[in-house]
C-alpha cells in the first residue's frame, strides 16, 4: 500500500516521500480501515518541520497525517462496537499518527461512526479541526451574549469554531481576507474585519474571550483586547511550564517551556487572566 512518510525533520517539501509498505496487521482491539479521505492541517506542517518535537518526539521513518475518514475492512477479535463495512472517522493519538495512507490500523477507542448525512470528505475535516474548536470553546466557558474574537477565522478552523460558538449564543468577531467576509458572516460571525485595512487591536477592547490561531506577536496583541479577567486560548502560542507539567514531560522540558512561556504568563497575570 502507499503511505506518506518523512525520514527527518525539514522545512522543505522534499522531505515528504510516498512509499510502498505492507498493509498493517491489526491487534485484537484494533480495526483495519481503508482510507477514503484525509484532512490536512497546519499541525501536519509543524510536525514535518520538527516544531513539536520537544512535546512529542517521533522516530523515523514517520508516517504522517492526523485525521481521516474511511471504511472498516477488518476488525480485531475484541472489537464489538464496529463491523466490516462501517463508515468511520478518526483523529489519531498524538504519539501514533499516520493517516496519510491507503490502509491504517486504528484502536477502536479512537474511532467513531460517520453520520449518514456526511460524505467522506466532510467527515475527514471533523476529527481534528472541529474537536479543537470544541475544546477551545470548552476551555473558555463563555456564556451566551459574551464576545469572542477568533484571529484568522476565515480558514478551516474558523469554519468550525464560528458556528459552534454561534450555537452557544456567543457573539463572534473575526478577521481575515475581505474575499471571505460574506462566507464567514453566513456561518454566524457578527463582525468581520479586513486584516489588511482594519487593525483589531485598535478597534476592539474588553472582549470576553480570544482564540489565537496565529501566534507570534499577534498573541501579545490579542491579550491587549481582552477585558480584565478575560481568557485567551492559543493554538500557536509558546507552551508554558504548566502545559509541560500537565503533559507529563520531563522536568528539564518543564523548565524550558516555563522559561519560554513566562512572558505570556506575565501578560496574563497583569490582566488577571
Amino acid at each position: 500500500m502507499k503511505v506518506v512518510q518523512i525520514d527527518n525533520y525539514s522545512k522543505t517539501i522534499d522531505s515528504v516521500k510516498i512509499r510502498e509498505i505492507n498493509i498493517p496487521e491489526i491487534k485484537p482491539d484494533e480495526v483495519l480501515v481503508r482510507v477514503k479521505s484525509v484532512g490536512i492541517n497546519p499541525v501536519d506542517n509543524m510536525i514535518t518541520r520538527g516544531e513539536v518535537k520537544l512535546i512529542t518526539p517521533y522516530s523515523f521513518p514517520l508516517s504522517i497525517g492526523n485525521e481521516l475518514a474511511g471504511v472498516i475492512e477488518k476488525t480485531g477479535e475484541k472489537v464489538t462496537e464496529f463491523k466490516e463495512g462501517d463508515r468511520v472517522f478518526s483523529r489519531f493519538p498524538t504519539n501514533k499518527i499516520g493517516a496519510f495512507a491507503e490502509y491504517v490500523a486504528i484502536n477502536k477507542k479512537d474511532l467513531a461512526k460517520i453520520p449518514e448525512y456526511l460524505s467522506f470528505n466532510e467527515a475527514a475535516a471533523i476529527p481534528l479541526t472541529a474537536l479543537t474548536a470544541y475544546q477551545a470553546l470548552d476551555i473558555l466557558q463563555l456564556k451566551s451574549g459574551e464576545t469572542l474574537f477568533i484571529s484568522g477565522g476565515s480558514g478551516g478552523f474558523g469554519a468550525m469554531a464560528v458556528p459552534l460558538a454561534k450555537a452557544r449564543g456567543i457573539k463572534v468577531i473575526t478577521n481575515g481576507s475581505l474575499e471571505n467576509k460574506e462566507r464567514v458572516l453566513a456561518l454566524g460571525a457578527e463582525q468581520f474585519l479586513d486584516y489588511k485595512t482594519e487593525d483589531y487591536a485598535q478597534l476592539l477592547h474588553d472582549v470576553d474571550g480570544v482564540i489565537d490561531t496565529i501566534g507570534g506577536k499577534d498573541t501579545e496583541k490579542q491579550f491587549s483586547i481582552l477585558k480584565q479577567g478575560g481568557k485567551l486560548v492559543s493554538l500557536k502560542g509558546i507552551p508554558n511550564g504548566r502545559f509541560a507539567k500537565k503533559m507529563g514531560l520531563p522536568l528539564w522540558k518543564q523548565w524550558v517551556f516555563g522559561f519560554a512561556g513566562r512572558s505570556f504568563d506575565n501578560m496574563a497575570k497583569k490582566r488577571n487572566q
